[in-house]
C-alpha cells in the first residue's frame, strides 16, 4: 500500500484527538500532535525515511513515535491507531463536524450520554439532556442545534472548489468521447459562484444518446438519478449531481448560455431579444432574419451587446454595462505576480519557510508574503516578539542567500485585532515589518456597530497594509460575525488601508458581492490564499475567477504589481499608497 505524507498526518492527528477525548495525559496528545505538525513540515522524504528507519536524531520524534512512523510506512496500518479507533462507530467522528464541539465537550457527551453520532446528539438535545450537562447550558444546546440545522441544509450544497475538482475530471472524460464536438461546464461553478448545488455539463454531439449512455456508465457515477436520450442525471460519491445535456453542434451556444444562468441574468436577455422580434431560449432563436451563431459571443452580438464574461452574469449591472460598452477588462489569473498572507511552520502551517518559498517560485510568482499568527492565536501557535524578531531575521538571511531581482520573501504577520480594536503587537514591532495583515480571530459575537468601530480602529493604524478575511466567515460551517461593510469600505478608501480578497475556498471573504462597491470607492485588494502548506498557493487561481466576479481589473488588485514595483510601494507612507 503506498503511503503519502498526508496520510501520516492524519494518523497522528485522529491519535490525538482520541487520546484526548480518552482524558489522556496532555503531554502524550501534544506529542501525537507536535509530531504531526514534524511530519507535515519536515523537508524531505520523511515517508522514505520513516520506511527505512532513519528517523532518529529528528527533534521532537522520539523512539517510540518513530516505531509507529515505522509501522505505518510500511504496512499502511497503525495497530495502535486501530485499536483506538474501534472504540468508536464511524458515526461518532462526523461530530466533529459540528461547529463549536471540541474533544472535550464531545468526550463529555459521550462519556454521560452515550452519544455516539449526530442523530443521538440532535435527539439529545431536543429532549434538553445536553443543556442539564455540566459545562453546557441552553445556550450551548440551541448553539448545538443551530449548527446541526446548518449541516443538514448544507448537505446537497459544495463548495466551489470541491465543484471545479469534480467538474474538471468530468469534463476530461467527456472531452475523450470520439462523438464530443464541444464540451463545457455550466451553471454556477462556471460563474464561480462560492457555493455550488449540482454540476452542470452541455456536450455538441452527433449521437447523444450514446453520450448519456457513455456518462451513466463513468466510475465516478455512484448512482444515476435519470437516464434519457438527450439528458442524463447522476450523483457523485460526495452527493453531488451532475447533469449532462447533449445537444447538436448549432444548439451548443445556447444550451451552454441558458444553463450557465444565471436566472435573473437570462430573464434580461430574453427580454431584449423580444424587443428585436425575436424568442430565446436554450435551443436557439426563432423569428425572422436570425443572426448567425457559433458561440455564445454571437449570441451577444445579436443582441447589440458586447460579450458578458460568464462571472458576471448575476443582473447586476453587466447587461446595461455591455450595452453601453462600459465592462471592465477583468483580472486573469496570469496577471498575479505575488501574494501575502501565508502560514509557515512557525504557526499552525504545514509547510517551512524554505517549502513555502520554493512552492512560490514553482508556480511563477515573483513574491510571496509571510504572515504566520501573532501571540493572541495560541490556537495557531502565535508567535510573540522575541519569536517574530527571529523569523524576521531568518527571512533577511534567505532574501540575502536565495532572493534577487526575480524572487523576494517579505515579512509580515497576521496580527490580531484585539477586543478593542488595539493591534497584538506595539508600534515598535509593526514598524519592522514589511507588511501587516489584521484580523479577528476572537470575540465574534459583538454586535455590529461594536465589531465595525473595532476594525475600524485598526485599519486606522499606519502599519496596518490590509484587512484579513473582514467577516471571519467559514462557508457551510460558521456565519460571518456581524459587519457593517459599507462603513468598513469607506474606512478602507480614506485610509488606504487594502482589503483582502481570502481565497481559502472555505472563506472567499471579502464576499463578491462587495468589491465592484469597494472598487468604484477606489479601495485596492489583495488576492491572497491564506496559504497554510505549499498546495494551498493554488488557491489563487479561484481568488483570481472570484475578484472577475467581484468586477475587478488588474489594476484594482496590489499583488499584481511586479516585484520592483511592489517594493516601492509598501515602502511608502500608507497614505499615499
Amino acid at each position: 500500500m503506498s503511503v503519502t505524507r498526508e496520510r501520516l498526518v492524519e494518523v497522528l492527528e485522529e491519535i490525538a484527538l482520541l487520546l484526548e477525548i480518552q482524558g489522556e495525559n496532555p503531554f502524550k496528545v501534544r506529542a501525537y500532535r507536535q509530531g504531526a505538525g514534524i511530519v507535515s513540515g519536515f523537508d524531505g522524504d520523511i515517508v522514505a525515511m520513516a520506511r527505512e528507519q532513519k528517523l532518529e536524531g529528528i527533534k521532537g520524534i522520539g523512539e517510540a513515535l518513530r516505531d509507529k512512523l515505522h509501522e505505518l510506512a510500511t504496512t499502511g496500518e497503525l495497530e495502535f491507531h486501530k485499536k483506538l479507533r474501534a472504540n468508536y462507530p464511524d458515526s461518532f467522528f462526523e461530530l466533529f463536524d459540528i461547529v463549536g464541539l471540541g474533544p472535550k465537550k464531545i468526550a463529555a457527551l459521550h462519556k454521560t450520554l452515550g452519544i455516539d453520532s449526530i442523530a443521538s446528539l440532535k435527539a439529545a438535545c431536543d429532549s434538553g439532556k445536553v443543556a442539564g450537562l455540566a459545562g453546557f447550558g441552553d445556550k450551548t444546546q440551541v448553539k448545538i442545534l443551530e449548527a446541526i440545522a446548518r449541516r443538514e441544509q448544507s448537505a446537497s450544497v459544495h463548495r466551489l472548489d470541491e465543484a471545479t475538482t469534480a467538474a474538471d475530471e468530468i469534463l476530461e472524460a467527456l472531452r475523450g468521447h470520439p462523438e464530443v464536438l464541444r464540451a463545457a461546464v455550466a451553471g454556477s461553478t462556471r460563474r464561480s459562484k462560492e457555493l455550488v448545488h449540482d454540476l452542470d455539463f452541455i456536450v455538441a454531439t452527433p449521437k447523444p444518446a450514446e453520450l448519456t449512455e457513455f456518462f451513466a456508465k463513468q466510475p465516478f457515477a455512484k448512482e444515476v438519478i435519470a437516464h434519457g436520450d438527450t439528458k442524463c442525471s447522476i450523483l457523485l460519491e460526495n452527493g453531488m449531481q451532475c447533469d449532462l445535456r447533449a445537444v447538436a453542434n448549432d444548439q451548443f451556444p445556447f444550451a451552454l448560455m441558458y444553463f450557465t444562468g444565471s436566472k435573473e441574468h437570462n430573464v434580461a436577455i430574453r427580454s431584449r431579444a423580444l424587443k428585436q422580434g425575436w424568442s430565446l431560449n436554450e435551443y436557439g432563436f426563432t423569428g425572422e432574419n436570425l443572426p448567425v451563431v457559433r458561440d455564445e459571443a454571437d449570441i451577444y452580438r445579436a443582441l447589440g451587446l458586447d460579450f458578458v464574461p460568464p462571472e458576471l452574469r448575476e443582473n447586476r449591472g453587466e447587461i446595461e454595462a455591455a450595452d453601453e460598452g462600459t465592462l471592465p477588462r477583468l483580472i486573469e489569473w496570469e496577471n498575479l505576480r505575488g501574494t501575502f498572507h501565508n502560514h509557515t511552520t512557525e504557526s499552525d502551517g504545514r509547510s517551512t519557510l524554505d517549502q513555502m518559498a520554493e512552492g512560490a517560485r514553482e508556480l511563477g510568482l515573483q513574491y510571496l508574503g509571510i504572515s504566520d499568527h501573532s501571540k493572541s492565536s495560541p490556537q495557531a501557535r502565535g508567535l510573540d516578539e522575541e519569536r517574530l524578531a527571529a523569523q524576521l531575521d531568518k527571512i533577511a538571511a534567505w532574501n540575502r542567500e536565495h532572493g534577487g531581482p526575480r524572487f523576494r520573501l517579505f515579512a509580515g504577520s497576521e496580527v490580531d485585532i484585539l477586543k478593542d480594536g488595539s493591534l497584538d503587537f506595539g508600534e515598535a514591532m509593526l514598524a519592522r515589518l514589511d507588511f501587516a495583515v489584521a484580523s479577528v480571530h476572537n470575540v465574534l459575537n459583538l454586535d455590529e456597530d461594536t465589531m465595525t468601530k473595532r476594525i475600524i480602529r485598526a485599519m486606522e493604524s499606519p502599519h496596518v497594509t490590509m484587512l484579513g478575511h473582514l467577516t471571519g466567515r467559514m462557508l457551510l460551517r460558521r456565519d460571518g460575525y456581524a459587519v457593517n461593510h459599507e462603513k468598513i469600505i469607506d474606512c478602507a478608501a480614506a485610509t488606504r488601508t487594502v482589503i483582502e480578497l481570502n481565497c481559502n475556498p472555505k472563506r472567499f471573504d471579502m464576499d463578491w458581492r462587495w468589491w465592484h462597491r469597494a472598487r468604484d470607492k477606489g479601495v485596492l485588494c489583495s488576492i491572497n490564499p491564506d496559504a497554510h502548506s505549499v498546495n494551498q498557493l493554488q488557491f489563487l487561481k479561484f481568488g483570481a475567477s472570484v475578484a472577475r466576479k467581484g468586477w475587478l481589473r488588474r489594476q484594482d488588485v496590489i499583488n499584481t504589481k511586479p516585484l520592483a514595483e511592489i517594493e516601492a510601494w509598501l515602502k511608502l507612507p500608507k497614505e499615499k499608497r
